[in-house]
C-alpha cells in the first residue's frame, strides 16, 4: 500500500470512528451489520490492515457499548457476533488481551446471568468464552476467577436451548483441560449437573464428565450414587452415555463400590417398586408406555435392566472383573431379574447377563439349572433372549424366591 493509500485508509477509519461516536443505537446497529458482513473469518492482520492499525480503537468502543447496554438485549446479538470477528483471531492475542482488560469476561457471564437474555445470545456468549478458554491455561483462570464453571453450570441447568446446553459442555470441558488448579471443581460441578432436568443436558453431562474423568487419576466415591440414579432415565441416549461412564469407573478405585451397587439394584427394594420416583413426565414415545405394563414403578424396573447390561459390558472379556462381580451373589440377583414380568427388558438384559456368567463359569450351570428346571433351562441354552417368552407366573415365583449362592460355590473352586 503507497503512502497515499495509508493515508487515505486512516482518514477512512477516522470518518468511520466518528460516525460510530455521534450514531444513535440505530445507526450503529447499521454499521455493526456491516461490519459483520464484511469480516467474519478475517485474520488478525487483515482487520490491522483495514483498520490502519487501530482496529483495538473499534474494538474498546464496541466492548464499551455492550456493556452499558447488554440488559436491555436489543442489540446483544449483533454486539457479540462483532466481538467474535476480534477474539476468533486466536493467532494473535492482542485483541483477546484488550478485550479482558476492559471487563469483557465478566461482561459475558453476566449475559448468561440475566433473566432477560435470549438464548441465542446466551450460546453466543458461550462462544465467546470458549475462545477465551480455548486461548490458553492463563485465560482459563481468568474465566474460572471469575466465577465461570458456576455461571456456566447455572446456564445449564436452567437451559432448554441444545446450542446452549452444547456450547455450555463445550465450554466446562475446556475449562478443565491443562488447568489443574480448577479441574477438581469442574468435576464436581459436572457431578452435581447429573441430577438436571433436561434429559438432553444430562446426556452432554455425562459425555463431558467421561471426558474429564479420562483425564483424572482418581475418581471420587460420590459420583456412583448419582450415576446410577441416572439409569432411571426413559431415554435410551442417556443410559448409553451412563453405561459408558460405568465402564470407565471400572478402572479407579471406586470399582468395588460400583460394583456392589449395581448388583444391588438388580433386587430393588419392594418399597420402591411401589412408591417410585416416578419420571414419567420424560416419556416422548407414547409406545414406550404401550409396550410395558404400567404399574407405576417403571423407572425403577428401568434402572433393573439397566444394571444388568451394564454388568455384563463389565464382564466381557475380563475374567477378573467377572469373578470379582460373581463373589457379589449375582447369579441369584439375576434370576431374580429374570422373574419380573412387569418389564420384558428387565428379563431380556438379565437372561443375556446370566447367559455371560454361565459361558464363563461351567460350575454354576448346574445350580442355575436347579432353579430353572430343565425344562426352563435348555430354552435358556437355545435362546437367552426370547427365555422371558417362557416365563408364566409360577417360573416368576420360583425365580423370584431364589435361594442359589455363588460366592460360596466360587470360594471351592478356587
Amino acid at each position: 500500500m503507497s503512502a497515499a493509500e495509508a493515508q487515505a485508509n486512516i482518514g477512512k477509519v477516522l470518518g468511520f470512528l466518528r460516525e460510530w461516536d455521534r450514531g444513535d443505537a440505530s445507526a450503529r446497529s447499521r454499521m455493526l451489520r456491516t461490519f459483520v458482513s464484511q469480516n467474519s473469518g478475517k485474520t488478525f492482520y487483515e482487520l490491522e490492515l483495514q483498520f490502519a492499525k487501530v482496529a483495538s480503537l473499534f474494538l474498546a468502543r464496541l466492548t464499551t457499548w455492550m456493556r452499558l447496554t447488554y440488559m436491555f438485549g436489543t442489540y446483544l446479538g449483533l454486539q457479540l457476533k462483532a466481538t467474535g470477528i476480534f477474539l476468533s483471531t486466536l493467532s494473535h492475542d492482542q485483541y483477546l488481551t484488550e478485550f479482558l482488560e476492559d471487563g469483557g469476561v465478566l461482561t459475558l457471564l453476566d449475559v448468561l446471568r440475566q433473566a432477560q437474555s435470549t438464548e441465542p445470545d446466551r450460546a453466543e456468549a458461550l462462544r465467546l468464552l470458549l475462545s477465551v478458554s480455548n486461548a490458553g491455561r492463563r485465560y482459563k483462570v481468568i474465566v474460572c476467577k471469575s466465577q465461570g464453571v458456576k455461571v456456566t453450570a447455572e446456564c445449564l441447568t436452567k437451559s432448554n436451548s441444545v446450542e446452549t446446553q452444547e456450547t455450555a459442555c463445550a465450554l466446562l470441558e475446556s475449562l478443565s483441560h491443562g488447568n489443574p488448579e480448577y479441574q477438581e471443581q469442574i468435576y464436581k460441578a459436572l457431578i452435581a449437573l447429573m441430577t438436571c432436568s433436561s434429559p438432553k443436558a444430562k446426556q452432554l453431562v455425562l459425555h463431558t464428565l467421561h471426558t474429564v474423568q479420562t483425564r483424572l487419576k482418581t475418581a471420587h466415591h460420590w459420583i456412583v450414587e448419582p450415576l446410577l440414579s441416572v439409569l432411571r432415565s426413559l431415554h435410551l441416549d442417556v443410559q448409553d452415555e451412563a453405561i459408558n461412564l460405568i465402564l470407565e469407573l471400572k478402572r479407579y478405585d471406586v470399582r468395588p463400590v460400583l460394583l456392589s451397587s449395581l448388583v444391588a439394584l438388580l433386587r430393588p427394594p419392594k418399597e420402591e417398586q411401589q412408591h417410585p420416583n416416578i419420571e414419567v413426565c420424560l416419556i416422548s414415545e407414547s409406545s414406550l408406555i404401550d409396550q410395558i405394563k404400567m404399574t407405576g414403578s417403571l423407572p425403577v424396573f428401568v434402572q433393573q435392566a439397566a444394571a444388568a447390561k451394564a454388568l455384563r459390558l463389565l464382564a466381557e472379556d475380563d475374567q477378573e472383573l467377572s469373578r470379582e462381580i460373581l463373589s457379589l451373589g449375582v447369579t441369584q440377583h439375576l434370576l431374580f431379574c429374570m422373574g419380573n414380568r412387569e418389564h420384558i427388558d428387565a428379563q431380556i438384559q438379565a437372561s443375556l447377563t446370566l447367559e455371560l456368567f454361565v459361558h464363563s463359569f461351567p460350575f454354576i450351570e448346574e445350580h442355575v439349572q436347579r432353579v430353572m428346571g430343565s425344562t426352563l433351562f435348555t430354552a435358556f441354552k437355545h435362546n437367552a433372549g426370547t427365555l422371558y417368552t417362557e416365563i408364566d407366573d409360577t417360573l416368576a415365583e420360583m425365580l423370584l424366591s431364589n435361594k442359589v449362592d455363588i460366592p460360596e460355590v466360587l470360594d471351592g473352586e478356587l
